[in-house]
């Protein structure tokens, strides 16, 4: 029996570039271990058009950030009529515009923190970002909008740091999300599936630093994986309820990872949405499958299952 061929892409241009690489390394260690034929391809090193030349039989996108999970490559693999792992082109463009899902999310009835958005390139921009302080309070989070790994991410915990986090941001190229800060426990809720959906336990995220921030992800011993989250049981089941109504609301498929956190309150507000999620040695989606009896190979043999299922969800 031939060997299903899956491409892995991975590294690409954006600022997430190496944490790809080390998905993508990791996800084709584990499909090979399960028994696939794998080609990896790094779209910044050679041609897309070796997508097409290699003829898989499906494409595992282990691509981070701006064109990888934005709907860009989505597009293109749809035109060459190729199965790939994740959402599809409009929940991925969708998903990786912050401030967009927030808007989707809000018109859903999905509780998300109150927000503004600003364009810092914009002359208006410090007597918007003024104005979205006194009415979302401090401390606030000013998010460039379409970034990940929580690159662009700042906490501005008093006044006077508001128009120097804002300058930080231009260099992205981005509008800003002002968000209310939410100071309880930050979770987050894997998901398989198209039709039919599978909830991974739900990981609980304390950080060494400040918040969950880049260092903290990708550095061994910055965060913890608290796997199940300590929180009851009525919450546990409330904060799947709200990540599945996040996840259908914005249109994903294949597999995604809700962020929520909670308030003083223990009120869940769902944060953002990862359709590619990290698949290193220290993300969160694999070590919430472990937790469930899914080994990482069985992890990413589902999810290229779960891409080639006949006619998925657009």
């Amino acid at each position: 029996m031939k060997k299903q061929h899956v491409l892995v892409l991975m590294g690409g241009k954006s600022t997430e570039r190496e944490v790809s690489l080390r998905s993508g390394k990791a996800v084709s260690a584990a499909l090979r271990q399960a028994g696939f034929s794998v080609t990896e391809l790094d779209p910044a090193l050679g041609s897309l058009s070796e997508i097409e030349k290699a003829a898989p039989d499906c494409v595992f996108i282990a691509l981070h950030g701006i064109g990888g999970e934005d709907g860009a490559i989505q597009g293109l693999l749809e035109w060459l009529n190729l199965p790939y792992t994740g959402p599809g082109i409009a929940a991925s463009a969708l998903c990786m515009d912050k401030i967009m899902t927030k808007k989707v999310l809000a018109l859903s009835g999905v509780p998300t923190p109150e927000f503004a958005m600003i364009d810092p390139a914009k002359p208006s921009a410090e007597k918007e970002l003024s104005a979205a302080a006194s009415r979302l309070g401090l401390p606030l989070v000013l998010k460039s909008c379409r970034q990940g790994s929580s690159i662009g991410t700042v906490i501005v915990r008093e006044e006077k740091e508001l128009l120097p986090a804002l300058r930080s941001l231009l260099p992205f190229g981005d509008p800003v999300l002002a968000e209310a800060f939410c100071s309880g426990t930050e979770l987050t809720v894997p998901i398989m599936g198209n039709e039919s959906l599978t909830v991974l336990p739900i990981i609980e995220i304390p950080s060494e630093g400040e918040y969950y921030d880049y260092h903290s992800k990708y550095t061994p011993g910055q965060s913890h994986h608290v796997i199940p989250a300590r929180i009851s049981p009525e919450l546990n089941e409330g904060v799947r309820t709200l990540a599945e109504r996040a996840y259908l609301a914005t249109g994903c498929r294949g597999y995604a990872r809700v962020d929520v956190m909670l308030d003083e309150a223990e009120n869940p507000y769902v944060i953002e949405i990862n359709t590619a999620p990290g698949m290193t040695e220290t993300s969160l989606f694999p070590d919430a499958a472990e937790k469930a009896g899914m080994d990482f190979p069985a992890l990413v043999s589902k999810l290229v299952a779960l891409a080639m299922e006949e006619n998925p969800s657009p």
